[in-house]
């Protein structure tokens, strides 16, 4: 393909408003789940944030160890200016790939279809990496394979689950059955927890 999504890509992408994944609100399946949790002091990752419309439900949920990281800046600036009570200081420009830190929860947002389907295996190790002995990768995946060039880039849960099988417990890992509309039938829930 030749095409680098690096952080000029996706900045632009923010520039010219071409950002199809965005929904402007949190998914049904993410905010069931997070209803579900009732230990507000988990750190929470959100990786290859965009919009944070997820970490926006947290933190009005209560939550307050909630970090944000996208390679790009302008998502980051548009959530600071639209929840101004959040810490800035987790707020986090950078590639996830080189993150440090330790987490209890990752959640999976249209990040892992943003990138080139070879990095999931890193992407895999690297939640892994970051998450605490027990911490739980939890989020959506598409199940479809798109008839375009990504991203976003498509596949199968089969395929995924090579990827994760190596460094996680599978706790549900199944069609969404409350994905929004225009997904319907075409996501994975996944709740994995980290061996």
């Amino acid at each position: 393909m030749g095409q680098q999504f690096d952080e000029a890509y996706w900045q632009h992408r923010y520039q010219l408003n071409q950002t199809g994944w965005d929904v402007g609100d949190v998914t049904t399946p993410l905010k069931n789940y997070f209803d579900q949790l009732q230990n507000k002091t988990i750190r929470i990752l959100i990786p290859g944030s965009g919009s944070g419309y997820e970490a926006e439900y947290l933190f009005k949920q209560g939550f307050e160890k909630v970090y944000l990281v996208d390679i790009a800046e302008a998502p980051l600036h548009n959530f600071a200016r639209r929840v101004p009570g959040f810490s800035k200081e987790q707020l986090l420009q950078q590639d996830f790939f080189s993150l440090e830190g330790e987490y209890d929860l990752i959640v999976e947002q249209t990040f892992f279809c943003a990138f080139e389907p070879s990095l999931r295996l890193d992407y895999a190790r690297q939640c892994a990496h970051l998450l605490r002995q027990g911490g739980k990768l939890m989020g959506l995946l598409f199940d479809t394979d798109f008839t375009h060039e990504g991203p976003p880039f498509g596949g199968n849960r089969e395929e995924y689950r090579t990827y994760f099988e190596p460094y996680f417990h599978f706790r549900h890992y199944d069609t969404a059955y409350n994905s929004i509309q225009p997904r319907q039938g075409r996501e994975v829930f996944m709740l994995l927890q980290k061996k």
